[in-house]
């Protein structure tokens, strides 16, 4: 008998979160911008998937959209098992313990005027954790242990601190109500390289120590293959490839993948051929092409592509958008 698979921790399904266009005297609603359209992914406990693509694509909206700091207008976002785009005010105060926010710049996320110590207590007062100060000061003390920081730091303002510890507090406040999901928004691309390298260490460890389950959103493929198991590679609001992380490296099913590895200067693109990096600029989420979105751009682009929008296609333990994935063949 085969084991049951557990359902992931999270699961988004179908989630669309556009935004207005307005113009005019009145301000009347022009257009939309189809920042996420249709976007499927899963996240399972304990494990890390990286959402990545170029920047506009609709990468930090997905993020943005699971914590409900924007309202999608369609779709699900299933987390253990409910239904997060169902919740509102008390319903959802829960869920916001559960599933925490690590953003890219640490010294915009911290109140200058906030003491390190009441920044990281923040959280624990707003979710009742910790009998009294005293009790939260002690806990304050050994999350900045965790992060690798002195407790002797926690009187300190955030301008005392370089870009790296700012970034180690961040880390410190989220995990201070305990959170079984972070989102980490470009949590490392305004660290110096060596800097990044030590917080996704750092990230792994405490993944390991605590069973965190992370989305990791990040433009960098270089970070991606360190600490991700699988990735899912955006494209105007859409997701055109989801996988295992060595598969997707390896075998990218989807030309606008194999164009951004082809980009990555760190990446020998010699095992694939040297593919092309991805052609031209994306078009306006406010007006994507019909049929597939990445025609437009793409090398192996033929008669089908700018009729028809291509479905999710099995490609080994992941999806494809396209259709050089049909197994009917690509242009029947």
């Amino acid at each position: 008998m085969s084991e049951a698979v557990s359902p992931p921790l999270l699961r988004v399904e179908g989630l669309e979160t556009y935004f207005p266009i307005r113009s005019g005297p009145l301000r009347r609603i022009t257009g939309w911008v189809r920042a996420a359209d249709g976007v499927d992914l899963a996240v399972p406990a304990g494990k890390t998937l990286a959402l990545v693509g170029e920047s506009g694509c609709g990468k930090s909206t997905v993020g943005r959209s699971i914590l409900r700091l924007e309202q999608p207008r369609a779709g699900r976002i299933w987390f253990d098992g409910v239904d997060l785009a169902t919740l509102a005010g008390r319903a959802l105060h829960p869920y916001r313990r559960r599933i925490q926010m690590i953003l890219q710049d640490p010294a915009a996320a911290l109140d200058p005027r906030m003491r390190l110590r009441d920044a990281i207590a923040e959280g624990m007062q707003a979710f009742g954790i910790g009998a009294n100060e005293a009790e939260r000061t002690e806990r304050v003390a050994e999350l900045l242990r965790q992060v690798r920081l002195d407790p002797g730091q926690m009187g300190r303002y955030p301008h005392e601190l370089s870009g790296g510890q700012r970034q180690r507090v961040c880390i410190a406040r989220a995990l201070a109500v305990d959170p079984e999901l972070i989102v980490c928004d470009e949590a490392v691309s305004a660290l110096d390289v060596s800097i990044q390298a030590q917080i996704l260490n750092l990230l792994a460890d405490l993944q390991q120590e605590r069973e965190l389950a992370y989305l990791f959103i990040t433009h960098d493929l270089a970070v991606v293959r360190h600490i991700a198991d699988r990735v899912a590679v955006m494209y105007l609001g859409q997701i055109v490839e989801e996988g295992p992380v060595e598969r997707v490296f390896a075998l990218p099913a989807h030309p606008y993948t194999r164009g951004l590895l082809a980009a990555a200067p760190s990446l020998d693109a010699g095992a694939r051929g040297r593919p092309a990096p991805v052609r031209g600029d994306p078009p306006s989420p406010a007006n994507p092409p019909a049929g597939c979105r990445f025609h437009t751009r793409c090398p192996d682009v033929f008669d089908r592509c700018p009729r028809e929008s291509p479905p999710s296609y099995a490609v080994g333990d992941g999806t494809s958008r396209c259709f050089l994935c049909d197994p009917e063949g690509p242009s029947r």
